[in-house]
């Protein structure tokens, strides 16, 4: 169609009226009318069909679901010659058929019978006898007296005034939820063509469908007709008669006047300009502990088609879910709304009309006014506000000491996604994973839930992104934004140094400790690691747990060395009370 008032299967100009047989012959048109529509013969007395001779049927379509009958309108091409070949008329050379009502007294006796019984598409060579045709009278300096007349008949339409639209469904989806109604609109694909399949349009020659309103005067009568009851995905014939197409006059060049329409119509796309956004709950978890609101941050996986089943878009074949806020306006209308109260692990379809998804313009692969359809797969969503869920799944009855910051705690943990997609366990590796808290060594929120706990308990952490790896994630282990769920059993703890300390006497402090250390007597002291080593193995001293002995040695060394040479001296040499907050210390 085109972008004026036409637009096949088009706009209506007028109705169509079956208004007669049109003029079709040029100046020296009148003889030739006569000789066509003047019943010469319609006097004569009654003759058996026989009397006009059939010399040939040079072409007979291999279907025929229309045959010629009295009372029928048609168009046809015609040669007219004489049995020595002389020619004395023809449509071809007018350029455009002939068009009458058979056996209503338009054409001469001999044609009016000679048509009945056509299909479309047929060729037939007749011979009319004179008394079928102009008698003994003849017509004029064309016609002489008792001529026999040769006619070459090419039949083009055929329809009747009582005809409605005619539809024939060739393919229709096994399952049809929704059919289209008056005032619904519709995009779908189409190739126009006359009753003997001359092409005059088609909407795949322009690479996009056509849209429009149906039932509310858009389109010709016919085409308002025929679209309804379809489905999506559902393939029609569509025959129109031209008093429900363009009629008497035709549309410009492409559609003749009283030509009858075939249209081949696939429906692509149906939605009403009222609707709302439809859901579907493919799959519901059991467990559903909590539903997504307005405000939540969301990973999900998607593929999004429009409704005839066209992909155009998956996070799937980017192998990263999707991430958003949902309804603030991040996403589609369609799509903030209808992620609102879904679980963990559902997967639910989302339909969205144009209105609340693209519109009329489109975007990308989404053409204008498409409604579009996504199968959604939720992985989890959480909300800034949230905190780690801490749920003790088992508890010794003696539960004491309970974990605290500085703390050395071993523990075992497996990790999964919300949905339950396994990350990582320690218990691949055979050993504990071994941490002292308060000192970041793990994710804030492991921090939070490994606190208060005993050796034995067994926990469930639930950590949102924002205390666990952020937007960002782990490269190839944790996607980014993603809420992670540990399962931890507490096996070994030991307590640690109060804060700020390195090293702790367990018992009375010698008052000769600078001394003790200074091996060489030379009143400065260049290591004291074998001194603090051999009071820890003899239980008079303990350093924080957790840490490199040497490396933590080392740095009591560092904090006593004020002036940085290597050597501390007995100025230089401080126990931890007597030293300000500032350093950690003996």
């Amino acid at each position: 169609p085109r972008w004026r008032r036409r637009a096949a299967p088009g706009t209506r100009r007028r109705p169509a009226v079956v208004a007669g047989v049109r003029e079709n012959m040029g100046v020296h048109g009148a003889a030739c009318l006569a000789l066509l529509v003047t019943c010469a013969a319609c006097s004569a007395p009654p003759v058996p069909l026989e009397d006009v001779v059939v010399i040939e049927r040079s072409a007979v379509p291999e279907r025929c679901e229309r045959a010629v009958k009295k009372g029928d309108f048609v168009r046809y091409h015609y040669r007219g010659a004489f049995p020595d070949g002389t020619a004395f008329d023809s449509s071809y050379k007018r350029g455009s058929t002939y068009n009458a009502f058979v056996g209503r007294g338009q054409l001469i006796a001999g044609m009016d019978r000679a048509l009945l019984g056509m299909c479309v598409n047929e060729r037939r060579a007749v011979k009319v006898p004179p008394h079928l045709a102009y008698g003994k009278d003849g017509y004029g300096d064309i016609i002489p007296p008792d001529a026999i007349l040769h006619f070459d008949i090419l039949l083009l339409d055929i329809w009747n005034p009582e005809d409605t639209v005619q539809v024939k469904t060739y393919s229709k989806p096994e399952a049809c939820s929704r059919k289209v109604q008056v005032s619904d609109f519709v995009r779908y694909h189409y190739n126009g063509t006359l009753m003997d399949g001359t092409l005059f349009d088609s909407s795949r020659t322009r690479l996009r469908t056509y849209d429009t309103y149906v039932g509310t005067g858009w389109l010709i009568a016919g085409m308002d007709q025929g679209l309804l009851g379809m489905c999506v995905g559902e393939k029609r014939i569509i025959t129109v008669p031209p008093f429900l197409g363009y009629g008497e006059n035709g549309d410009g060049s492409d559609i003749p006047g009283q030509a009858s329409l075939v249209f081949d119509v696939v429906l692509l796309d149906l939605h009403n300009p009222k609707d709302g956004i439809a859901v579907e709950k493919l799959q519901v978890p059991e467990n559903c502990p909590r539903k997504s609101k307005a405000g939540d941050f969301m990973r999900y996986h998607y593929n999004g088609t429009l409704l005839d089943g066209t992909f155009f878009d998956s996070s799937y074949s980017r192998n990263s879910t999707y991430d958003t806020y949902i309804g603030k306006g991040y996403v589609i209308s369609g799509m903030d709304e209808g992620l609102v109260g879904v679980c963990v692990g559902e997967r639910r379809r989302v339909i969205i009309p144009p209105h609340l998804a693209y519109g009329e313009e489109g975007t990308g692969k989404i053409p204008g006014s498409a409604v579009l359809v996504f199968d959604v797969y939720v992985v989890d969503f959480h909300n800034p506000s949230d905190v780690v869920q801490i749920t003790s799944s088992f508890r010794p009855e003696t539960c004491e000491p309970r974990s605290k910051k500085g703390d050395f705690v071993k523990y075992h943990y497996n990790v999964s996604l919300l949905d339950g997609t396994s990350l990582h366990s320690s218990l691949h590796y055979g050993k504990t994973y071994d941490v002292v808290l308060g000192t970041g060594q793990v994710v804030m929120g492991m921090e939070m839930g490994l606190q208060d706990m005993c050796v034995g308990e067994k926990r469930r952490l639930v950590i949102p992104p924002h205390l666990g790896y952020g937007e960002r994630g782990v490269a190839g282990e944790v996607p980014g934004s993603a809420v992670l769920v540990f399962d931890v059993e507490m096996l070994d703890m030991e307590e640690g140094l109060p804060e700020g300390y390195m090293f702790v006497w367990n018992s009375e402090v010698t008052p000769d400790l600078f001394d003790d250390m200074d091996k060489n007597k030379d009143t400065q002291v260049d290591s004291f690691t074998d001194y603090i080593l051999r009071q820890v193995s003899e239980g008079k001293g303990r350093l924080a747990p957790g840490f490199e002995p040497h490396r933590l040695i080392e740095n009591m060394f560092a904090n006593q060395d004020r002036d940085g040479n290597g050597k501390i001296t007995a100025e230089e040499f401080k126990l931890k009370a007597d030293e300000s907050p500032a350093h950690d210390e003996l």
